[in-house]
């Protein structure tokens, strides 16, 4: 769950806020609906963090951030400070355990953990609205403003759908390398076609029902439909052998960095046998892939 600090000190004095923003473990579903505004997604919240410390100095007019490549945070600080009609002055500094690049949510928990630290400073209400009206301006972005299982609207930036939340769930996760530019990425025209995107409204029909009733074998499920449907648009090698250890080790399904490289394992942690269950998915995921990491997913209840 997002977690904010504020520490504020009088008026022309500096002045620091601190917020943290979870990242996911790629998508249990992506695509598009035969709508208009139809891109979306559906966020698998983990328990990987970007921190962000804004300290304004109302005093000067030079804004910088560190590291110097959080750039995309830089604009939006310099948005939000210039939007209240303050001096645009400060330091911003984030601190990240989310891996960039790989269908993480990396940018996504920058920008929402900037946000809100910069609002803290600057003693300014930052509801999610007002978050998504900023983050609409510097790039698509996903749901992880919301403590919950959410359906967003990633290249318009809102909120479609609270869907609740999961009991605990560990993805086995790998990495099939390389880096992706989700922006980059946003701009490339999806083959979906009609028949794919009613295909896409019925996913995120039984993803909603599922999530309703903690129906983890189900989330399973549309989660592999859905990697499956995105091999036309980022084709992952290892989705079938996942798909099959899967399968061999009694997992509910395959998720995927839907615009990333990362292809995961959903386990139930609270299955009979589930330690063995899961040391026998990270085995068979090193010597498929390598580059092994366990995910915990985050339940908000």
């Amino acid at each position: 769950m997002t977690r904010t600090l504020l520490r504020r000190a009088g008026s022309g004095v500096p002045a620091t806020g601190v917020s943290a923003a979870f990242g996911t473990f790629g998508e249990l579903l992506q695509g598009v609906l035969p709508e208009e505004d139809g891109d979306f997604l559906v966020t698998l919240p983990v328990a990987r963090w970007a921190m962000a410390r804004f300290t304004y100095d109302p005093d000067s007019d030079a804004l910088r951030v560190d590291p110097p490549h959080k750039t995309k945070a830089l604009r939006l600080a310099r948005e939000i400070v210039q939007d209240v009609d303050r001096p645009a002055g400060g330091v911003l500094t984030i601190e990240s355990a989310i891996p960039e690049g790989k269908g993480l949510a990396s940018s996504s928990a920058d920008l929402v953990a900037t946000a809100r630290a910069v609002a803290n400073a600057l003693d300014e209400p930052m509801p999610p609205r007002r978050i998504e009206s900023h983050l609409a301006r510097i790039e698509p972005t996903d749901g992880v403003l919301y403590p919950a299982v959410v359906a967003f609207h990633h290249r318009s930036v809102r909120l479609r759908a609270r869907l609740g939340s999961l009991p605990p769930m560990t993805v086995v996760g790998a990495d099939e390398g390389g880096a992706v530019d989700t922006t980059h990425f946003n701009t490339v025209p999806k083959p979906f076609t009609a028949a794919d995107k009613r295909e896409y409204a019925r996913l995120l029909d039984r993803l909603t029902r599922a999530v309703a009733r903690r129906d983890l074998a189900e989330v399973g499920r549309v989660a592999t439909a859905s990697a499956r449907m995105n091999q036309v648009l980022r084709h992952k090698w290892s989705l079938e052998p996942m798909v099959e250890i899967c399968r061999q080790v009694g997992g509910l399904g395959v998720v995927t960095g839907h615009s990333g490289t990362v292809i995961g394992i959903l386990m139930d942690t609270a299955a009979p046998g589930a330690p063995a269950r899961l040391a026998a998915a990270a085995y068979a995921c090193q010597r498929l892939i390598g580059n092994v990491t366990l995910y915990s997913t985050l339940d908000f209840c």
